[in-house]
């Protein structure tokens, strides 16, 4: 067990929220596959619908009548990684959802996302180089991913892990508020 506080399984659910339920359905099910669990309806005839993505984890939307609109590059990242340069999102904002596939499914679901007409990033190669991802394979690379967005435009990555972890992967102080940098950690720390 990696916790030491609380014996945590995992993602229970991610809640996010969409512009038109109907639609976000039609996704999650017909183009990710992914099995409609639960339907709720909600006081003010809001929704809050539950999609199984496996492993006993959910990833939930609510639709609110009255729900803000969609403001890329302030509540969410505003291009596709590998595409265009902004995926920074405002503090507090979800940045993206990434769900683990199998290593070897890579070439076969980025292609069958792009027949089913999504429009995806290049493979990438996260590393441990300048830019923390390259398009080229290297002995630091620690995940794969293609990204994509969902129909609300909500950033979703496929990201297959390509080795364990190691302790001295964690080598980086955090930044402040400021930009600064905080106390080390991890090997950093020693």
């Amino acid at each position: 067990m990696t916790n030491t506080e609380f014996e945590l399984g995992g993602v229970c659910h991610l809640a996010l929220v969409c512009q038109d339920m109907e639609r976000t359905v039609d996704f999650y099910t017909n183009v990710l596959g992914m099995k409609l669990s639960m339907t709720l309806s909600l006081p003010g005839g809001g929704q809050h619908f539950f999609f199984d993505m496996g492993g006993g984890q959910f990833i939930a939307f609510f639709w609110f009548a009255d729900a803000a609109p969609h403001a890329p590059g302030i509540a969410a990242p505003a291009a596709i990684p590998g595409i265009g340069r902004e995926i920074a999102s405002a503090h507090g904002s979800m940045n993206h959802v990434s769900f683990k596939i199998p290593l070897d499914k890579f070439d076969e679901y980025k292609a069958k996302l792009e027949a089913k007409g999504v429009q995806t990033g290049p493979m990438l190669n996260h590393d441990k180089s300048e830019r923390g991802i390259s398009l080229e394979d290297s002995d630091s690379t620690f995940v794969k991913s293609i990204y994509f967005f969902d129909p609300d435009g909500i950033l979703l990555e496929f990201a297959a892990w390509t080795r364990e972890l190691r302790e001295d992967d964690v080598a980086h102080a955090p930044r402040t508020a400021d930009g600064g940098l905080g106390a080390p950690v991890g090997a950093a720390a020693k």
